[in-house]
């Protein structure tokens, strides 16, 4: 067995589309309507499906919003520099909710984006993960709460 995709579904399509692509450098693997049932599922990752997990984007036609409830924690994502992710996302349009530094009690360097629909994305600085060292460029004042 393995993990194939995590579901999300999404009030704006294309804005989705936009943030995932443009904003996090997934690409858009299928895309494919549904009339019968009145929904669009899309694709998206960074490589084929045959190899890598991936994140199907469900649109149900005329639904714009969702109640995220309490239950949803967040999608993670590793990277190998968060400062300097976290700023490309800022510049294509994205949303930082929480800067990037050490964890709370802990030394995993971390960072928070969120998707248009309020859904929250971890990114993680590959090779903090567990660590006991802490990236020297990290500020104190950073730390939140995971």
């Amino acid at each position: 067995m393995r993990m194939l995709h995590t579901m999300l579904r999404v009030g704006n399509l294309e804005e989705s589309l936009k943030f995932y692509c443009d904003v996090l450098g997934m690409k858009l693997l299928r895309q494919k309507d549904y009339p019968d049932g009145k929904f669009t599922l899309a694709f998206v990752g960074y490589g084929d499906e045959e190899d890598h997990t991936v994140i199907e984007l469900t649109y149900n036609w005329g639904v714009e919003q969702y109640d995220l409830g309490n239950a949803y924690g967040h999608i993670a994502l590793g990277v190998d520099d968060i400062y300097t992710t976290c700023e490309e996302i800022k510049a294509r349009g994205g949303k930082v909710v929480r800067e990037p530094g050490p964890m709370k009690h802990g030394s995993t360097v971390i960072a928070f984006v969120e998707d248009p629909n309020g859904y929250k994305v971890e990114l993680i600085q590959l090779g903090t993960q567990g660590s006991a060292r802490t990236n020297s460029e990290a500020k104190p004042e950073t730390v939140g709460s995971k």
